[in-house]
């Protein structure tokens, strides 16, 4: 297996080279992102290169791309430059570890951005924790300073931990607001495309160029939804965290706290979404002191994207039949042979919970989570001690994953 890897540039890039901005017909106007620099996870399409998808055997039987993605090309047109493609989770698909199996499903995903094939990215946060994953490469440049920004992809939390975990900004927009084209799909129903800054600033940059808005005034949020359950799940700096939280709103719109709501999320959803009560049994198996109505929502959202996963991926593993990483090769063998009775169920899970979170924020409205329910595991350390961390992890980002809602990660510095 390949170690962590100590270089200069943190174990970041699979593959270096430099993309200028194409050239502007005079007289030449000041794009937007003139003069950063970034870098693009190993699963979207650039022209002249394979796209690698984190595994050689991919590469080895894909051509190289005859064309850009075209979030890659929008990036360069305002003026950007790409200087190389990073490493990720083979697959997008994250290290598991099987501690029930219910229906021929496993259950917990462990999200560290580790690589069998290429290393793991060094946090340069916390040289001794995991990165994040999948786009672990991408975070790391960006946390670095390897780069200014980078694109990564989130479908249960590829963009979300390693922004955490790295202690930088991170973006995942609402699902299909932005063009997924020629980048390789993991769960398509649940795939975006997020970035990464190490400032507000940039991360907005970035938004105007792939997420232009008509103009209008600047939106004041109507309210705050802090849901006390999910912050429980930190422990004893819940109550601090969240008091933190509450001081700044208060100071950056001085509103007070009528905006300011409490909410018992899990309540909620079990009594918003119907759905909810017919994965909660099942989901209870899965180990870890998760709140029931988001172990259910957990359950639900890893369930389609491993039947998404087999979907779009089943006839080339059988054909190719790759070398995977440890962890790797058995999770994805059990996505091809597991059985999928709830998936339609999976999908109106989907539809109720965006109905219910709309209502409760309606037009206007914040809900502010936890990321992740601590900080970073440490390098290899034992999966069995990460149950709960891991458990309470999925619960928390299968909120925006499975309703399609935007999410933003930012820090009070």
């Amino acid at each position: 297996m390949a170690e962590p890897r100590g270089d200069k540039e943190y174990g970041a890039f699979i593959q270096k080279f430099e993309l200028q901005p194409p050239p502007h017909s005079p007289p030449p106007p000041s794009p937007p992102l003139q003069g950063l620099t970034f870098a693009v996870k190993d699963i979207f399409d650039v022209d002249g290169y394979v796209t690698g998808f984190g595994n050689p055997d991919w590469a080895r039987t894909h051509l190289p791309a005859t064309s850009m993605a075209p979030t890659v090309l929008a990036l360069l047109k305002a003026g950007a430059t790409c200087v190389g493609k990073t490493v990720m989770d083979e697959m997008a698909y994250r290290q598991e570890f099987i501690l029930v199996l219910l229906f021929d499903f496993a259950i917990f995903v462990l999200i560290n951005g580790e690589n069998w094939h290429y290393g793991t990215p060094v946090n340069p946060s916390a040289a001794d924790r995991v990165p994040g994953g999948s786009s672990s490469g991408s975070a790391v440049a960006v946390a670095a300073g390897l780069v200014d920004f980078s694109l990564g992809t989130d479908t249960g939390g590829s963009v979300r931990v390693p922004a955490s975990y790295c202690g930088i900004f991170g973006f995942r927009p609402s699902h299909d607001v932005i063009s997924t084209k020629q980048v390789i799909p993991m769960a398509q129903s649940f795939d975006t495309v997020g970035w990464f800054a190490r400032d507000a600033a940039t991360l907005r940059k970035v938004g105007d160029v792939l997420l232009p808005l008509p103009a209008v005034a600047n939106v004041k949020p109507t309210r705050f939804v802090v849901p006390r359950d999910c912050f429980r799940y930190l422990g004893s700096l819940g109550d601090q965290i969240s008091h933190i939280l509450i001081k700044s709103v208060e100071a950056r719109y001085g509103c007070g706290c009528h905006v300011i709501t409490h909410e018992n999320l899990g309540d909620y959803i079990h009594h918003k979404v119907p759905t909810s009560r017919n994965f909660i049994t099942l989901a209870s198996g899965n180990g870890g002191s998760t709140i029931p109505a988001l172990g259910a929502l957990s359950y639900a959202m890893r369930l389609l994207q491993r039947f998404e996963f087999k979907s779009n991926n089943e006839e080339w593993l059988n054909i190719v039949k790759p070398k995977l990483g440890p962890g790797i090769s058995e999770r994805v063998q059990d996505s091809l042979t597991a059985k999928y009775d709830n998936i339609d169920n999976c999908r109106k899970f989907k539809i109720e919970l965006r109905t219910a979170l709309g209502d409760l924020l309606e037009d206007y409205g914040v809900l502010a989570i936890p990321t992740v329910p601590g900080p970073p595991p440490k390098l290899n350390l034992d999966a069995n001690i990460l149950e709960d961390f891991r458990a309470k992890a999925f619960s928390l980002l299968a909120i925006a994953g499975m309703s399609g809602f935007c999410q933003v990660i930012v820090f009070e510095r």
